[in-house]
């Protein structure tokens, strides 16, 4: 597995549409459009492809893979007998176990991204080392499997630390063959006089996680718990050697990097990440996650047609009628999936560029998104199961508090650095901050509400879930015009209570747009 690593390019051309300066005129697009296509005709011609599609396709199997992994969870079969035991502590393991893996192929998803920043065209051998990756990379949910079926067993988590390695081995395989034809690179690593040194850096960090994996897998021989420590570290290890190189800077103090320096390849916080595949990475999940929703619908609420003829005599709407709690949570479920998406979607639009850190806190809200089945299978069982609905309903909330509260996180860091990161119209003082702020705070101020309700009216559990449900997507209808009305009731109120210190309201005056 390889860990994250940053690359920052300088140029316009390189860093991408999202770091891209002001247009040109469009006779300079035609002609830049022609040099283009002709270019690509004799790429084609001596086997060189533009890397775009198959990044595509990278990026929609590696959504795919990370979101089925909840399946395991989401189709484990509990007894009355383990109900007892609380349901949160049963699935703790196995959410937590979830999460982890899922981190861990967005780890590999972002080293690919890195590693396709650095390699700009792709042949055919490219193409096949990559399918050859992508293909040990969909070994991972059978792994994972096993490991959430049997926890007490060792080659579960032995399987998984070896495809991990796999994967590793094929990506460090992928920069040994880009760096021996340079041609393959990025015009800016092309022209470098110190591509060997590059190639070692690179190889270095592509190489950390597999060795981790490695020690991991020798430990789930004899001591397994030891090797999900290790399997975490590989997550982490990028922001913990960060923290360590910003601690040594403050004792020590800055160091003057020599003039080859490989400081160019290393992971920095204020790196962009490349947006586009960001965005085409959390699409891929949104859409996996709200496929999933209705395989289980068709899965498990078909009656079948014995069972109509004898139990309903032959009314088909009878027979439905007994799953209508099923779709009842399939499509607060699917609404909440698709709401989660449109705030992620226009978080995006507003957002220039993605850092490293908000790229984790996306992951992190991603990994709870993917959590949502879990969540339909949870309130789907109320008729089955009623007395143990107030567990579901906390579990449900749980999970859409932290899928939500996390997207909020992305826009706070985005606030911190909002030069850089956001558009005008999203900073302080513009026209969308204040919209986008409510947007975006809507669904983990329901969620917390409704467990909080939970809490002290613990018998209307389920009431208390559906109209949440149900009250959230009629809330976003109407929340460009209620922020409205609330912004134009706090200038009203500030005018009223300090009529007289004018110049000292002028100068706060931008944090509350004259229109939203």
């Amino acid at each position: 597995m390889s860990c994250l690593f940053a690359i920052c390019f300088s140029c316009p051309e390189i860093a991408g549409p999202a770091m891209s300066g002001p247009h040109t005129p469009e006779v300079a697009l035609s002609r830049q459009g022609d040099s283009s296509m002709g270019t690509r005709d004799e790429d084609a011609a001596d086997g060189i492809q533009h890397s775009h599609r198959m990044l595509s396709f990278s990026d929609a199997l590696l959504s795919i893979i990370a979101t089925v992994m909840i399946l395991p969870v989401t189709h484990t079969e509990i007894s009355p007998e383990q109900f007892d035991k609380s349901i949160q502590k049963l699935l703790a393991t196995r959410i937590a176990v979830y999460l982890m893996t899922f981190l861990i192929v967005t780890v590999a998803w972002a080293a690919h991204t890195r590693l396709f920043q650095v390699v700009g065209k792709i042949d055919d051998t490219l193409a096949l080392l990559n399918l050859a990756c992508m293909m040990t990379i969909t070994f991972l949910p059978f792994t994972f499997s096993l490991m959430v079926t049997f926890p007490e067993v060792p080659l579960g988590i032995f399987l998984f630390c070896m495809c991990v390695i796999a994967i590793g081995a094929v990506q460090a395989l992928i920069v040994v063959y880009a760096f021996h034809f340079p041609h393959l690179l990025n015009p800016q690593m092309e022209r470098s006089a110190h591509r060997g040194l590059y190639r070692r850096h690179i190889l270095g960090l592509v190489l950390r996680g597999p060795a981790l994996c490695f020690v991991a897998a020798g430990f789930s021989l004899f001591f397994y718990p030891l090797s999900y420590l290790l399997m975490a570290t590989v997550i982490f290890l990028p922001y913990v050697s960060k923290a360590f190189s910003w601690c040594k800077g403050r004792l020590v103090g800055p160091q003057e990097p020599p003039a080859h320096s490989v400081e160019f390849f290393t992971f920095d916080l204020h790196e962009p990440l490349s947006k586009e595949r960001v965005e085409a990475f959390s699409d891929g999940v949104y859409a996996i996650v709200a496929t999933l929703l209705i395989l289980d619908i068709c899965e498990d609420n078909v009656p079948d047609s014995k069972d109509v003829k004898e139990k309903f005599h032959g009314s088909l709407v009878a027979a439905l009628s007994v799953y209508g709690p099923h779709f009842l949570a399939y499509f607060g479920s699917f609404a909440t999936v698709g709401l989660l998406w449109f705030a992620h979607h226009s978080l995006f639009l507003h957002i220039r560029k993605a850092t490293p850190s908000m790229g984790l806190l996306n992951t992190l809200s991603l990994a709870f998104v993917g959590g949502l089945p879990l969540a339909y299978q949870q309130t789907s069982a109320f008729a089955r199961r009623p007395h143990d609905e107030l567990e579901s309903v906390r579990v449900s909330c749980a999970i859409i508090f932290f899928a939500s509260i996390f997207q909020f996180a992305i826009w706070t860091t985005a606030l911190l650095h909002e030069g850089e990161t956001l558009r005008p119209s999203a900073r302080f003082g513009g026209r969308e901050h204040a919209f986008m702020f409510a947007k975006l705070a809507l669904y983990p101020c329901a969620s917390l509400l409704a467990f909080a309700s939970t809490c002290f009216l613990s018998r209307f559990s389920t009431a208390i879930f559906h109209l949440t449900q149900i009250a959230v997507p009629f809330t976003f209808l109407l929340l460009r015009l209620l922020v409205r009305l609330a912004l134009a009731v706090l200038r009203a109120l500030r005018g009223l209570g300090r009529p007289a210190r004018g110049g000292e309201e002028d100068a706060r005056a931008p944090l509350l747009p004259s229109a939203c």
